[in-house]
């Protein structure tokens, strides 16, 4: 399975921390982190995924690696600018937002877009009228968002599954 991780470059010590720990734990889970491979979130991520024997994926912007955390172990260098947000998020199956600023604002509502299982962990909040919008999800730590996210990517394939065995009987 892999999990999108997104959020700034620009994070507070509170987001980084909790970056590094959902990193650390997508790896204990067996999962694959894949993130747009710079800094901030990005790295904390990839830093706790590689501490705790886990695999990276950093998509990166440009069209070449400059920029690129140290954390990633696979780059795959794209040159489409924030066009990557899109790639970033579909690259997962489901994402976890932490912090962030208009990109991750962006790749949210690509993650919306191709629902994408969503959730958030002290990132953006959404409501109309007071009340969340499904299908994004709040978590309120860091073992709780990889919790959040796997179980939500598990009831996608699930569901996916069970849509196509339907498909293929004519049920």
């Amino acid at each position: 399975m892999i999990i999108s991780v997104i959020g700034g470059d620009d994070a507070p010590p509170e987001a980084m921390r909790a970056a590094e720990e959902v990193g650390r734990e997508l790896a204990k889970r067996g999962c694959v982190l894949a993130c747009g491979g710079r800094g901030g979130v990005m790295e904390a991520a990839c830093r706790g995924a590689r501490a705790a024997g886990g695999h990276t994926i950093g998509i990166l912007p440009t069209v070449d690696r400059r920029g690129m955390n140290p954390y990633v172990e696979f780059p795959i260098v794209t040159g489409i600018g924030y066009a990557r947000n899109a790639v970033v998020v579909l690259t997962g199956d489901a994402v976890i937002a932490i912090d962030g600023s208009y990109g991750t604002l962006s790749e949210i509502a690509h993650a919306l877009e191709y629902h994408k299982p969503v959730v958030l962990l002290g990132s953006w909040r959404f409501s109309q009228d007071g009340h969340e919008q499904p299908p994004v999800i709040q978590a309120g730590d860091p073992k709780d968002a990889v919790d959040k996210a796997i179980a939500a990517a598990e009831a996608l394939v699930t569901e996916e599954s069970t849509r196509m065995e339907i498909a293929a009987h004519g049920d």
